[in-house]
């Protein structure tokens, strides 16, 4: 199983042997016996990414791995295990990504300024994926992710979620992880909880509405839909 480690701001997810599919700035397959989270401090701005996770977890006595970067401190963070899975999630919603089902007649995005916030997942499956099912398993935790804040906080995610999710191609293969797979339902229900318990630790009395938020986008704009 995937074990994880916290100390000066970063929390590491580690399998020797993994290999990871990311949505980061560098993401892509790459394989890593240990990938990470980390926070960054309000008002961040530096661009020269690689650098700076390069920086961070060498003070904090890391070995290099992928990494996503949230606003989040990582003491919310929150793990949850079931059968193969192991899902390790922050979650903040300053920054919300609002999509209306009856969007206004305008022609682009509604925008608040923008603020890290984050809602990231680093998702184990101790299961050998291919390239497809590993892809396959981002998307079942990315559906997971949005339906739980939309029930939590009524918005699908942030302007800057990002995911992690890796297998381990020395364990069993699994051929498929949708939902209905025993590693996709896994992930769904890590996810939901993980996500969950990290709002939980993070806010008091409840995440955020989206009336309340000072940061974010609205995606309000028109498209023209026709049959092909």
């Amino acid at each position: 199983m995937f074990e994880t480690t916290r100390r000066d701001g970063v929390v590491q997810a580690r399998r020797e042997g993994a290999r990871w599919l990311s949505t980061a700035w560098d993401g892509g397959y790459r394989d890593a016996d240990a990938v990470y989270n980390v926070t960054v401090p309000t008002g961040f701005e530096r661009t020269d990414l690689d650098a700076y996770r390069a920086e961070r977890l060498a003070a904090a006595g890391f070995p290099s791995g992928p990494t996503l970067l949230t606003g989040v401190d990582v003491a919310h963070a929150r793990c949850a295990a079931s059968g193969p899975v192991r899902v390790l999630a922050t979650a903040g919603l300053s920054n919300p990504a609002v999509l209306p089902m009856a969007p206004d007649a305008t022609d682009g995005d509604g925008a608040r300024d923008w603020r890290p916030g984050t809602v990231n997942l680093v998702v184990g499956a101790d299961r050998a994926l291919d390239d497809g099912a590993l892809a396959t398993l981002l998307a079942t935790a990315v559906e997971a992710k949005a339906a739980t804040l939309l029930d939590a906080a009524g918005v699908p995610g942030t302007t800057s979620d990002a995911v992690l999710v890796g297998s381990v191609p020395a364990a069993d293969r699994a051929e498929f992880t949708g939902s209905a797979t025993e590693v996709g339902a896994a992930a769904r229900a890590c996810v939901r909880d993980a996500v969950l318990a990290s709002l939980d630790a993070r806010y008091d009395d409840g995440p955020p509405g989206v009336e309340e938020a000072e940061y974010g986008v609205v995606t309000d704009r028109q498209t023209d839909v026709r049959a092909p």
